[in-house]
C-alpha cells in the first residue's frame, strides 16, 4: 500500500499513481488545479510521468473565478 497525504487527510492506495491517475480519481481532470508535492510545485506537464512516492505530503488548490 502507498500513504500519502492529501490536503491535511491521509489517503491509501494498492498501487502508486500517477499525479494525472490522481487527480482524475479526485474528478479534477479539467478543472484549474495547482498542485502542491512535498513543498513543490508540479508543473501540468509533468502529471503524467510522476508518480506519488509512499509518504508524499500533497496539496491540490482548485482555482474559483469570480468577480
Amino acid at each position: 500500500m502507498i500513504a500519502i497525504t492529501l490536503n491535511g487527510e491521509s489517503r491509501q492506495f494498492p498501487v502508486a499513481p500517477t499525479i494525472a491517475q490522481l487527480v482524475e480519481s479526485l474528478d479534477l481532470a479539467g478543472k484549474r488545479i495547482a498542485i502542491e508535492r512535498n513543498g513543490e510545485i508540479v508543473p501540468r506537464s509533468r502529471y503524467p510521468e510522476l508518480t506519488v512516492s509512499d509518504g508524499d505530503a500533497l496539496e491540490v488548490v482548485v482555482a474559483v473565478g469570480g468577480g
